[in-house]
């Protein structure tokens, strides 16, 4: 079983909103780090947002005020709500984990999923 599956991705227009989850058959998020990444073709893969294990959420400039980190701990499951989408927001949408708190991320540490498409169009 694959530890941490996406979903949700799509197409969708400029202006327009997406839901992303993440399925967590594995990482308690009392003790992991869970963050959403982003992989754009031929650019380095780019941290959109984190949630603590204490609940704290941090996002990146780009999309602060338009996505949303969520998590359902009964039913172990990450999202990512994403409002006023841009044609820049497509991307592969990655969710992960690493243990402890966000402050010891190390993508050479992390657990990813195998991601979900999203593109959006002007």
């Amino acid at each position: 079983q694959v530890p941490l599956v996406e979903s949700g991705g799509g197409s969708a227009q400029a202006g327009g909103s997406l839901n992303l989850s993440c399925a967590n058959s594995r990482y308690s998020s009392k003790l992991y780090c869970m963050a959403w990444f982003r992989r754009i073709p031929g650019k380095e893969r780019e941290r959109v947002a984190t949630i603590d294990t204490d609940g704290t959420t941090d996002y990146a400039e780009s999309v602060e005020g338009r996505f949303t980190i969520s998590r359902d701990n009964a039913k172990n499951t990450l999202y990512l709500q994403m409002n006023s989408l841009k044609p820049e927001d497509t991307a592969t949408y990655y969710c992960a984990a690493v243990y402890g708190d966000c402050r010891s991320w190390r993508n050479e540490r992390a657990h990813w999923g195998q991601g979900t498409p999203v593109t959006v169009s002007s």
